[in-house]
């Protein structure tokens, strides 16, 4: 939804450029085509698209690094992978930007940036 905000359509964008470079993303689903349902919500897809259309950011452990409207990659206990965005709001210490994020339980502003282990850190607009 904050990409909408910003005009930015990444389900679209993530399936058309599947559609036209397929070989290039992630097989850990076994599939042979993409699927327009589903590929812009799987991390290892929207990483590779990252990588591709935005500017891949250094990962550190300084918070100063991480700069609203960036994105995060995590893995997660059990190898899951997730992402969020760097949101405007800070943390209660005011020392860190809240990550915007939906684990399952709908959209949630968290303190969370170093809770996992960062695995991806871009930029991405337009």
């Amino acid at each position: 939804r904050a990409y909408r905000k910003m005009g930015i359509d990444l389900q679209k964008e993530v399936h058309e450029d599947m559609k036209a470079h397929f070989s290039e993303y992630p097989k850990l689903w076994k599939l042979t085509k993409p699927d327009r349902n589903i590929d812009h919500r799987r991390v290892p897809n929207l990483m590779k698209f990252f990588s591709k259309f935005g500017t891949v950011k250094p990962i550190t452990l300084n918070a100063k690094d991480y700069q609203p409207g960036d994105i995060v990659c995590w893995r997660l206990a059990g190898g899951l992978m997730h992402i969020g965005i760097v949101s405007k709001k800070k943390s209660s210490d005011g020392t860190r930007y809240l990550i915007v994020h939906n684990i399952g339980a709908g959209q949630v502003f968290e303190d969370c940036l170093f809770d996992f282990k960062i695995i991806g850190h871009y930029q991405y607009g337009k």
